[in-house]
């Protein structure tokens, strides 16, 4: 059954990605950039200072009384929950792995211009989104797809088909990137880093060149049980969950991190020669020397990108969506912050702590391990291991079980609202059996061999963009109306502009009266 499933994956895989979809991200992300004149460059002391920027501010980091909806700091803790996982750990080795080190480059090509893509994901998502059966917000691309683009002339079908196509997507996509994907790279690293002789000798079946062991369905099962208990308690357990472990989490791998690119500092300037000469100029270089085609180089650096901080996916819109900003700008400078903390930072980290620790020898491509789970444990391990103890192993092995299992959390929630979505009115008991079959789905991936559970989350981050990023697009002009009312106002100060908050004139007067009542607040 999973070779069948791999063959089929890899025909929609190659499309999907190969032909249509990193273009497709690559030309959302330049355009949304000229569109809004450059915003991330041209405003980021606007953007730095109210993000990290206010982080000791009150109305960004305190919970809400209101029950239905998450503060702008939770909204964010649950958004890179979801984004900061395997992506940026065997996501990057995989890429270097792969399409050299030329890849990285890539991954940060993606990630300048998705910012504008996340961005604008983020400002369609609090214009357009509105309160479901338990008086939660709902917001994400079903429906700025439905209401926005659906409201162009002779449109209205396309707009709701496109939702529906995406929430399928999505809700898939839940069941890939955000389950099977991060429990495989749990399993796979913590089993071999806390090996357990009377469990791991224990082989139930092999798949492929993988023997399935008793210790893998033992660490499936303990994940079950403690991803279940957080999904069952709903978006505000997921939130508080998100916005304890998150910023711990990134500071400890950045800290570790920067230790080993310290003590290899004479090596962190050919890493970096090695990147650019491995992205500008593959066939002469590192490329050449392996047989890498340019555009494996490209592809596989935007890909992993996306795979690891969602921009043009829209799906952390969905949780952004539940702030409790009147905003919909201020949610979106949010998003450009999500990718920069995910890929120019912890990605980063993670490609310099490869490329200097000489696991990879940067003149002839040759690389220690071929596995994208080991390469950076061993990368940590040239600097932690402690005479027979393999330390760095056994961090990056915690650091992917934390990382992966915030990501399984934050995911559940996008899953969920793209299910209720789907299901209308009959949401409440559609989304309770989402949650247990999304639960259950964390054995299969805990048994399932890496690669094909890598591929089929690729695969899956595809099909849920293309709709995504159509809806950018076609929301483009919504867009730039938006970030131009906010400058005038926000920035430029100007007061007889009124503010564009929402496409429903209700919510619109609520939050345009309390922006009037609270002039200091977003």
């Amino acid at each position: 059954m999973f070779e069948t499933l791999a063959r089929i994956n890899d025909v929609v895989n190659s499309f999907v990605w190969t032909k249509t979809g990193v273009w497709l991200l690559i030309a959302t992300g330049i355009l949304m950039t000229i569109l809004t004149r450059g915003f991330q460059f041209t405003h980021i002391g606007h953007w730095w200072k109210k993000t990290i920027g206010s982080l000791f501010n009150k109305n960004v980091i305190s919970h809400t009384d209101d029950k239905a909806t998450i503060s702008q700091f939770q909204a964010l803790c649950t958004a890179l929950a979801a984004t900061v996982g395997v992506g940026n750990i065997a996501g990057v080795s995989a890429a270097i792995i792969t399409g050299g080190p030329g890849a990285v480059f890539w991954m940060w090509f993606a990630a300048i211009f998705g910012m504008m893509t996340n961005y604008s994901e983020n400002i369609l998502g609090i214009y357009f989104r509105r309160k479901n059966h338990a008086d939660e917000w709902s917001g994400g691309a079903m429906y700025y797809l439905q209401d926005g683009l659906g409201s162009y002339p002779h449109m209205k079908g396309v707009g709701r088909v496109l939702a529906v196509i995406f929430a399928i997507c999505a809700t898939l996509a839940s069941f890939g990137i955000g389950n099977m994907g991060q429990v495989n790279k749990i399993v796979l690293n913590f089993t071999s880093s806390f090996d357990i002789k009377l469990f791991s000798s224990k082989v139930l079946y092999t798949s492929g060149d993988t023997d399935v062991t008793l210790y893998m369905l033992i660490c499936g099962l303990v994940l079950m049980f403690l991803v279940g208990t957080v999904v069952i308690g709903g978006l505000q357990r997921i939130a508080n969950v998100a916005e304890k472990i998150v910023p711990v989490m990134v500071a400890l791998f950045v800290l570790g991190s920067l230790v080993i690119i310290f003590k290899n500092v004479v090596h962190v300037g050919p890493a970096f020669a090695a990147i650019f000469k491995g992205a500008l100029s593959a066939p002469a270089v590192w490329g050449g020397t392996t047989g890498i085609a340019f555009k494996t180089i490209i592809t596989q650096g935007c890909k992993r990108g996306v795979f690891s901080n969602e921009a043009g996916l829209g799906s952390s819109v969905m949780v952004h969506s539940n702030s409790n900003v009147k905003e919909p700008v201020k949610q979106g400078l949010w998003g450009i912050f999500e990718v920069f903390a995910d890929t120019i930072i912890v990605c980063t980290m993670t490609a310099l702590v490869i490329l200097t620790s000489g696991v990879i020898n940067l003149d002839t491509g040759a690389i220690e391990t071929t596995s994208d789970a080991v390469l950076v444990a061993d990368a940590f391990n040239s600097v932690f291991k402690i005479g027979v103890f393999d330390m760095g192993k056994m961090f990056v092995a915690l650091a992917i079980l934390v990382f992966a299992f915030t990501t399984i959390l934050g995911w559940s929630q996008y899953g969920s609202k793209a299910v209720e979505y789907l299901a209308g009115k009959h949401a409440p008991v559609a989304v309770k059996i989402y949650k247990i079959v999304f639960v259950c789905l964390i054995l299969s991936g805990a048994m399932m061999t890496s690669s094909l559970a890598w591929d089929i989350s690729d695969t899956f981050n595809g099909l849920m963009m293309i709709p995504n990023l159509i809806g950018v697009l076609a929301m483009s002009p919504l867009v730039m109306k938006i970030t131009s009312n906010y400058v005038a106002r926000r920035i430029k100060g100007d007061k007889s502009v009124k503010p564009v908050l929402s496409y429903d004139p209700d919510i619109e007067a609520q939050n345009s009266k309390y922006l009037a009542e609270n002039p200091g607040e977003d």
